[in-house]
């Protein structure tokens, strides 16, 4: 059920508890993955040549229940919706540009549109190489990406080329944060920090912090951020 209050009933809460917050209503695994998970990725991705009317039925039904529970948050004073929905891997898209167009490009501009047409702002995540995609997405109402992976793109050269799109992220959950020294974490994040400031990033590792990331890098990490003019604890 899509309009589950499970979903909803904390939001009020939540709100009160910090109404100067930027609100982000969440839903993960929102479009592909969702299908590949009821259907298999094995399955799915071979339906894509031998059953297409079966996943763009399939894909509009996990559509319509992200819409469901849009137009059901969109009840709230929230700022954003936050789709998931990794697409790529490391050196590019799983299923190739024309056929991302293809099959997701419709039921994620119809996703999209339930936002923006509320004056909302639409964020996405999705992992993996999928910064070709990103003038068609823009194109139908994203505002900010994550999670902007440097192991996968020129995150400089794309902030510079970004247009209207804003990236959150950046910082390196694959290398620097797990691998690297706290000198080279605070100087990633210097670098990052700088290219940003002029508006349209927001500084973070690009993904979860893994768990074997040691404390010393995490509190450079921290201790970068906080550093910086105006940041308000």
């Amino acid at each position: 059920d899509p309009l589950d209050r499970r979903f909803f009933d904390d939001i009020p809460g939540k709100i009160a508890a910090a109404p100067s917050r930027f609100r982000l209503f969440c839903l993960g695994f929102s479009l592909f993955e969702r299908a590949w998970t009821l259907r298999g990725l094995e399955n799915l991705l071979a339906d894509v040549i031998e059953r297409p009317d079966f996943v763009r039925d399939l894909l509009e039904a996990v559509a319509d229940y992200a819409v469901a529970q849009v137009r059901e948050a969109l009840r709230y004073d929230i700022d954003a919706v936050y789709f998931g929905d990794d697409w790529g891997h490391q050196t590019g898209l799983m299923l190739g540009r024309r056929t991302w167009r293809e099959f997701l490009l419709p039921p994620l501009n119809r996703m999209f549109a339930e936002v923006t047409g509320a004056g909302k702002f639409v964020f996405l995540h999705s992992c993996g190489k999928v910064d070709e995609l990103f003038e068609d997405l823009a194109a139908i109402g994203l505002s900010c990406f994550n999670p902007f992976q440097p192991e996968v793109m020129d995150v400089g050269a794309v902030f510079a080329g970004r247009g209207r799109l804003s990236f959150w992220g950046g910082l390196s959950a694959q290398r620097t944060l797990p691998f690297g020294s706290a000198a080279e974490v605070r100087s990633e994040s210097e670098r990052l920090l700088a290219m940003g400031a002029s508006g349209g990033y927001i500084f973070s590792p690009a993904h979860a912090v893994p768990a074997d990331v040691p404390l010393a890098n995490i509190l450079a990490f921290i201790e970068t951020a906080r550093s910086q003019p105006g940041f308000v604890r």
